[in-house]
């Protein structure tokens, strides 16, 4: 900025974001004074560099208001947990698959636990066989992030949501096959 500059010629840009051409760091310094603005150096890799000239308060004012927007855009995931149990029962585990399917679907990653009580300790392939279902289940809305490990007395997977490019691939290939079922039909 300004005096910082240590470049001989520049590349010039005013406020208006019009392209003066390549100056003199000591005309270009004249130019932004003349108009009580700053010269700011843009792009210091360029060839001259360029330098533009503009308010420095502001520009960085916008900088940080642009900053704040985008934290605001971005979604923050948030991790559910869903526990199971390695005897659950069919309707529990369709009602809770389908939770986390729609949890898959909101944008959330998923924890999901089979806690293992008393002598279920020594029947952890259960537990590894409902997880593996909710994954096959589950594989068109999210993808494992975390292989079914043992912390303690829970055997846990994550499980994370598909990018929107894959679901919206995914999707059509769902309502063809639904068409090319019913067509048979009729």
């Amino acid at each position: 900025m300004n005096n910082e500059i240590r470049a001989k010629e520049v590349l010039l840009i005013d406020e208006k974001g019009v392209k003066v051409g390549v100056v003199p760091l000591a005309r270009a310094l004249d130019i932004a004074e003349e108009r009580e603005l700053d010269l700011v150096e843009v792009a210091p890799q360029a060839n001259p560099p360029v330098c533009r000239i503009l308010d420095y308060g502001k520009y960085k004012y916008q900088l940080q208001k642009k900053e704040k927007d985008a934290r605001k855009k971005s979604k923050a995931q948030t991790v559910k947990e869903m526990k199971m149990r390695p005897k659950i029962d069919q309707h529990d585990y369709e009602f809770k698959t389908k939770a986390i399917r729609n949890f898959l679907a909101d944008g959330h990653r998923v924890k999901v636990a089979v806690f293992f009580r008393g002598r279920e300790m020594a029947f952890l392939d259960k537990g590894r066989e409902v997880l593996e279902r909710v994954i096959k289940d589950c594989q068109d809305v999210g993808k494992v992030e975390m292989e079914p490990r043992m912390e303690g007395r829970y055997m846990r997977i994550m499980l994370a949501p598909l990018p929107q490019s894959q679901k919206k691939k995914k999707e059509p290939s769902k309502v063809d096959n639904e068409k090319n079922n019913t067509e048979g039909k009729e």
